[in-house]
């Protein structure tokens, strides 16, 4: 049976390193009593794949892994289990059951939504929050080009995000309307400054290709953001935090040729019922939604 998890990471786990991470899970799986399925051979492993590895200083809402289980009980209990292992930092939101061609969740990944704020006692947007929304207006719909210079173990890359940024807008984070419009499930995690009641909470919120094929970190956008402006890049007082993370809408998650047009009929069928209350079929699908509970 396969499984997919989805926690959240915050406060001081932030700085914990994903190869950890997938350490203390194989632990917390174990202590929560999970029926998790090994591999064969002579080094029998947990089988376990996380959807995107989060930077280490980066928090987030909407982290998943996916497990091969023996069985399972309901996700409700699951989830309690699981959590009574957690330590602070680390909390699990769901547990769902997947199709048994389900594909890996590291394979779907196509986007996820960051939000980006000020730490405490830092005024770094701030300074500028009158002018944000036309910042960013000017920067993103204001440029037929976003080039950026990416790193990697061999070489550095100049590149074009400009098609691989689906969303950039700027917020204010004192409007509880505006966490209720972006489903943060729990704002006081974001740290945010003790006088934000009263103060401007200037954030940006990103949606932006992920996943293996075409990923961007989003400190390259906010680096390409201030040098566009001439401002200067200081990313040690900006917290990044992770909302969501999506598969393509049009993305069949499922392998074998009987189960793909199934699953194609169902997508067909959505559209459908999506046209018929006059609304826009979506782009992207949260990994969650592609699993169903366990009662």
């Amino acid at each position: 049976m396969n499984i997919r998890v989805k926690f959240q990471k915050y406060g001081v786990m932030k700085f914990i390193g994903h190869l950890d991470m997938m350490r203390y899970f194989q632990k917390a799986i174990r202590r929560a009593g999970i029926d998790i399925a090994y591999s064969e051979g002579y080094s029998p492993h947990q089988i376990m794949s996380f959807a995107a590895p989060l930077g280490v200083g980066v928090t987030s809402d909407g982290e998943y892994f996916d497990i091969e289980v023996n069985s399972s009980m309901s996700s409700q209990e699951a989830v309690q289990a699981l959590n009574k292992t957690m330590v602070e930092g680390i909390s699990i939101l769901e547990y769902k059951k997947l199709p048994d061609t389900a594909k890996t969740s590291m394979s779907l990944v196509a986007a996820a939504d960051y939000l980006i704020y000020e730490k405490q006692g830092s005024h770094f947007l701030g300074q500028h929050f009158l002018e944000l929304p036309q910042k960013v207006q000017a920067f993103y719909e204001g440029q037929s080009a976003i080039c950026i210079t990416k790193h990697t173990k061999k070489r550095e890359i100049e590149m074009d995000v400009k098609p691989l940024i689906y969303e950039m807008k700027a917020l204010n984070l004192k409007d509880a309307e505006t966490l209720h419009e972006l489903e943060v499930k729990n704002p006081q995690l974001l740290a945010l400054p003790e006088d934000s009641k009263e103060a401007e909470c200037p954030a940006l919120f990103l949606k932006i290709s992920t996943g293996s094929t075409d990923n961007v970190k989003p400190e390259l956008i906010l680096e390409a953001f201030c040098r566009f402006h001439h401002l200067p890049y200081e990313e040690l007082n900006l917290q990044v935090h992770r909302m969501e993370v999506y598969a393509k809408a049009d993305e069949i998650p499922v392998k074998g040729e009987r189960e793909r047009d199934s699953y194609r009929a169902y997508l067909n069928r959505q559209k459908r019922l999506y046209q018929q209350k006059g609304m826009t079929f979506p782009q992207f699908f949260p990994l969650g939604e592609l699993g169903e509970d366990i009662v």
